[in-house]
């Protein structure tokens, strides 16, 4: 129960299906005091907060959570991650001065939502583990995991990372919703954020400055260098190349007589390439990290792909040139393919799974190459 009105109408209508509910707050993203609880042995520890700062995992959504739950009289527990969310925050800052543009919202599902947080509940006697996530289980078909009824909430990309073992214990209450009705049904049950905004920036970064929180985070580090063309010609100069990503044309520090985009981010001479449109066309790339959905993962197969969150699915062939990797060839050309995004494959609605784009910068090393970023099994 993250504060929000998604995560509190799935409580709601868990109960009102007959389950028994626990709700569980992940305390991961502000920085405000806290005074945690000592824990029983080998559970996590409780934590209170005192302070009122606002993101998805801050202490007056704490608040508003357990509100929602003891207007539906549940128990409610809010687990201190901040600790173990260190990890995303090393994974955001470690790709971004590679020169990639990394999900944090991927990773945080794999490595807490169904991670830490599942070994919590099984903790506490759970056999099930929902969220407010617009998506769907299809236990017809494996169980498989499926898109949302609702497309434009759709959110089943960033959950490709779930463990396939994992699924037939997973609920997505509000997948066969649409946002409205949600919103409606918390309101006629009385849930105090039936009209809360929701939540548009990464929990740890509630300001949007990704720049400034790199600069806090890892304090003093030198990405400044040179605007090229693709040919290598000096453009300019920029103060930091963490402050771009693949596709960008907005606040690039300098103007043409015509809209340019980054086509590249180059680390290793902190040069940053600006293109036209046409210079980000990509036809084929690589992603590695895989996980996939299917009991039995052929060699070569023909599935519809997307390579960022708001990307219409595009036709593809996908074929596997290593154990953990794989080649994607696009029937039309694709634009803003950026290294360290996910790439997620679908039959129609279903997820096939998907693996990290480790192309067109395959030079740049990716943190989630190496094992410390690895997802975790979940231990028992």
């Amino acid at each position: 129960m993250s504060g929000g009105v998604d995560s509190s109408a799935s409580a709601l209508l868990l109960k009102q299906q007959g389950y028994e509910v626990i709700g569980l707050f992940m305390r991961s993203g502000a920085t405000d005091e806290v005074a945690c609880a000592v824990p029983k042995p080998g559970s996590l520890p409780i934590l209170s907060t005192k302070s009122h700062k606002q993101g998805c995992c801050s202490a007056s959504d704490a608040a508003d959570a357990r509100r929602v739950a003891d207007g539906l009289d549940i128990p409610f527990h809010a687990l201190n991650f901040q600790e173990s969310f260190g990890r995303i925050k090393d994974y955001f800052a470690d790709e971004y001065l590679a020169g990639r543009t990394p999900n944090p919202c991927v990773m945080c599902n794999n490595w807490l939502k169904f991670g830490r947080l599942w070994d919590f509940a099984r903790q506490v006697g759970a056999e099930r583990i929902a969220t407010g996530h617009y998506a769907r289980i299809d236990h017809t078909r494996g169980p498989a995991l499926i898109r949302g009824r609702d497309r434009a909430k759709d959110q089943s990309y960033v959950l490709f990372g779930i463990r396939r073992e994992l699924l037939g214990q997973v609920l997505f209450p509000v997948g066969d919703f649409e946002k409205g009705e949600i919103r409606d049904l918390a309101r006629e049950a009385g849930i105090r954020t039936a009209d809360k905004k929701d939540s548009q920036e990464i929990c740890f970064i509630p300001d949007n400055d990704y720049a400034g929180f790199l600069r806090r985070y890892r304090g003093d580090f030198e990405t400044a260098g040179e605007f090229v063309d693709p040919a290598g010609n000096v453009l300019g100069t920029h103060d930091g190349f963490h402050r771009f990503t693949i596709g960008q044309r907005k606040g690039l520090g300098i103007t043409f007589g015509e809209p340019r985009f980054v086509v590249a981010i180059e680390p290793e001479t902190r040069r940053v390439v600006l293109g036209r449109k046409e210079d980000l066309e990509r036809h084929t790339l690589e992603a590695e990290r895989l996980n996939w959905h299917m009991a039995d993962v052929p060699e070569t197969f023909r599935c519809m792909a997307q390579i960022r969150y708001r990307h219409d699915p595009a036709a593809c062939t996908v074929r596997h040139i290593g154990p953990d990797r794989v080649a994607v060839e696009f029937d039309d050309p694709q634009y803003g393919v950026a290294a360290g995004q996910a790439l997620v494959c679908y039959d129609g609605d279903r997820v096939l799974g998907g693996g990290w784009i480790c192309s067109p910068n395959p030079t740049v090393s990716s943190a989630v190459e190496s094992e410390a970023y690895r997802p975790q099994p979940a231990a028992v």
